[in-house]
């Protein structure tokens, strides 16, 4: 019973209007992407939407456009093909090599960068991207497009800034077209979710960001701004986890994983050319 999930409506929409309109006439409703965050809850009935709109299939919402100074990914362009985009791994390196790491192989040929980002959790790796990134997103509903900070769109535990009538529809990275980077990230098997993760984007504005030390993505702004501010690689891995409050679990408790922190941070600013 625990994993059959509870009755509900199927609906495709073939455009993003069309998936307004039916977030507009369906009370209740839930978008399916890739499906799997949404699918495992709603196997364990934690969420039991009305109706399902697929959106899978919408082709405007799947790519890699060079938009100038930044690169536009459509919100439902699968982790596989961010991986292995040339032009991604030219301006923002950071991303190809972080979706080479989520999940395994079946996860990134169906899971799409957008369904990760709008799931918000903690534990997963592209958030902390698009924080260290200072990444945009774009986020259309019935009255056009708003586009939203990266450092602003994780509101709560599994939560973002998208509205129940709005669809998260891209994601805008600026581009860090030779600057280096880091990924560092401590698991039990290399499929699972980090116990702890770090993120660091080198270059004029470089970013460090935090996976799984809070109830949502975060950016690690003390140890951000030292780095900006010229300080050395030990002193900045020093403030990885100031102002963090991690979760505990079997894997770690709040101690243990700001230790992890600090030393991940370290690593991933070596990795990234800082000395």
């Amino acid at each position: 019973m625990g994993m059959i999930p509870a009755r509900f409506d199927y609906r495709q929409a073939g455009s993003v209007a069309e998936a307004l309109q039916l977030l507009a006439s369906c009370d209740d409703a839930k978008l399916l992407a890739g499906g799997h965050s949404l699918v495992p809850l709603m196997k364990m009935r934690l969420v039991s939407p009305s109706t399902l709109i697929d959106i899978s299939g919408i082709a405007e919402l799947q790519g890699v456009t060079d938009a100038g100074s930044v690169l536009r990914v459509g919100a439902l362009t699968r982790h596989r093909v961010v991986e292995r985009s040339q032009v991604v791994a030219q301006h923002v390196p950071l991303l190809a090599h972080v979706a080479g790491l989520v999940g395994d192989p079946q996860v990134r040929n169906r899971g799409t960068i957008g369904g990760s980002l709008v799931h918000g959790d903690p534990a997963a790796d592209l958030p902390s991207v698009a924080l260290a990134t200072g990444a945009t997103m774009v986020v259309t509903g019935s009255g056009g497009e708003r586009r939203i900070a990266a450092s602003d769109f994780f509101v709560d535990f599994l939560e973002t800034a998208v509205g129940p009538d709005e669809i998260l529809t891209a994601i805008e990275f600026p581009k860090r077209t030779g600057a280096g980077f880091g990924y560092e990230k401590f698991v039990r098997r290399s499929m699972d979710y980090a116990i702890v993760g770090v993120a660091v984007q080198a270059g004029e504005q470089p970013g460090i960001a935090l996976v799984n030390m809070g109830s949502v993505p975060r950016r690690a702004d003390a140890a951000s701004r030292a780095l900006a501010s010229g300080a050395g690689v030990d002193a900045v891995a020093a403030l990885a986890a100031d102002g963090t409050n991690p979760p505990e679990d079997l894997n770690a408790n709040a101690d243990y994983r700001r230790h992890l922190a600090s030393v991940l941070t370290k690593r991933a600013l070596l990795a990234a050319g800082y000395r």
